[in-house]
């Protein structure tokens, strides 16, 4: 038995934050059939007392506190708080200064930002913002997906990997972010553009697209053989029909009915609005979960029935707090994964995937929008619009870890090349005029770049004014 003397071991900065030292005989851990391990801060006791776990609460302190230092600190910067939650996270985590050890409990308090992330997306869900920029959007939107699909998938073929893993990393590369776009073609006050106005629709689009791709997820994740997995696919494709079904009949019958009344109650305070909002969101993500399918696609159906009455924005005020708090925190939580001495390790093959990452869905973008018939002027700006990958990616990246899809080096390079691709965002958009008058220069756009499909949509745009 050896036994080792404390005393001369010398401070460490993370012994701040450590509670090894502390009633460490109380202290126990519990592990469960995955491997997960859970810090136990109190012993059972023989009468019903409350129990404070404060190695979680150690934790939470750390991530949220970090978190709002990273994102003020890329606020002041110019650049999207996104980045600024994910390398805080990656600095405290295992892979940094080792603030956080112990993991597991703080992802599962984290999972709840996913939830409330896929509610407010489903409460913004428009079918007429849709409709605004037609085929191009939807049609054009799919095709990028497939396009992105097939390509890993025969790549991951010649490669030697696996089929499922090809097909999910081109689901989660064709994803490109909403909320930094949209942040910065608000600010340049372009939203009557055309490239603006297809560049917007096609986020939607992508965004609705988030829920069911979380539900083939499973499927891709399976064990099983071909066979077996169109089984899966078809069982999968009936439970959607009945859950779309049942959410159709209550988003008709019970949805405005419940929200008028909380909004009776809640006349005087939206305290029990809040509450009842989450509670539903919760409700519709657990039923979802239990059919089989996910939390995620749950929880965007429950914001998409709300978005079907008149209560949808006083929702998304209510609900908007709630999300950026734990979209914060399972941001940082994803950041803890990130593994800074293996990015730096592999700072050329990190570089080299992102600048992959840019040129190929610039191309892919530019030419399908191109194939609806707009011109290369027009194409190639909702395509370096479109050159990143998105926030929801993380999302998605989560749930495929979870599901053994991903694992290792390349997800930690996915995570490493999509939080890099969030920093070039905005170098990207301020090169946007420089690029086109070289475009310009050097006749990569003719001088005539209106088509007769830019023609109507000017014609629609200016009648509408009128």
């Amino acid at each position: 038995m050896i036994i080792c003397c404390s005393s001369t071991r010398p401070f460490q900065l993370q012994d701040v934050f450590s509670l090894e030292n502390e009633d460490s005989e109380d202290v126990t851990t519990l592990i469960d059939k995955k491997d997960n391990v859970f810090v136990m801060s109190n012993k059972k006791s023989k009468y019903p007392v409350l129990q404070v776990d404060l190695r979680l609460i150690s934790d939470l302190v750390v991530l949220i506190v970090s978190a709002a230092i990273g994102g003020i600190i890329f606020s002041c910067l110019g650049q999207p708080v996104i980045v600024g939650y994910l390398l805080a996270g990656s600095l405290i985590g295992p892979g940094g200064l080792k603030f956080i050890s112990e993991m597991v409990q703080v992802e599962t308090v984290a999972q709840f930002g996913v939830v409330f992330l896929l509610f407010a997306l489903g409460l913004e869900f428009s079918l007429a913002k849709l409709k605004a920029v037609g085929p191009v959007a939807v049609l054009g939107g799919l095709l990028q997906i497939a396009i992105f699909m097939v390509l890993c998938g025969i790549l991951s073929k010649i490669f030697g990997a696996k089929l499922s893993e090809g097909v999910f990393v081109g689901s989660f590369l064709s994803m490109s972010s909403t909320a930094v776009v949209i942040k910065f073609l608000v600010d340049r006050n372009t939203n009557n553009a055309l490239h603006v106005q297809v560049t917007i629709g096609t986020l939607i689009f992508q965004d609705c697209t988030v829920g069911l791709l979380f539900a083939l997820l499973p499927v891709l994740g399976g064990s099983s053989g071909l066979l077996q997995g169109f089984i899966s696919m078809g069982k999968l494709m009936l439970m959607l029909s009945l859950y779309l079904t049942a959410t159709f009949v209550v988003s008709w019958s019970f949805v405005p009915r419940f929200l008028k009344l909380m909004m009776q109650l809640s006349s005087q305070t939206n305290e029990l609005y809040q509450l009842a909002a989450v509670a539903f969101c919760l409700l519709s993500a657990w039923c979802s979960d239990k059919l089989g399918l996910s939390l995620e696609l749950g929880s965007f159906m429950a914001g998409v029935m709300v978005s079907t009455t008149d209560f949808a924005q006083h929702t998304l005020d209510q609900v908007e707090p709630i999300r950026n708090l734990f979209a914060a925190l399972f941001l940082s939580s994803i950041g803890m994964l990130i593994h800074v001495q293996f990015l730096w390790n592999h700072v050329d093959i990190l570089l080299a995937s992102v600048i992959l990452v840019i040129v190929v869905k610039t191309a892919v973008v530019a030419i399908v929008t191109k194939a609806f018939g707009y011109s290369i002027r027009t194409s190639f700006l909702v395509g370096i619009s479109l050159a990143q990958i998105g926030e929801f990616a993380f999302v998605l990246l989560s749930r495929a870890s979870n599901l053994n899809l991903v694992e290792g080096k390349m997800y930690l390079l996915l995570l490493g090349t999509t939080a890099f691709s969030l920093v070039t965002t905005p170098l990207l958009f301020k090169l946007i005029p420089l690029v086109m008058n070289l475009g310009v220069l050097m006749r990569w756009f003719p001088s005539e770049n209106t088509t007769p499909i830019e023609a109507k949509a000017s014609m629609s745009e200016t009648d509408r004014m009128l």
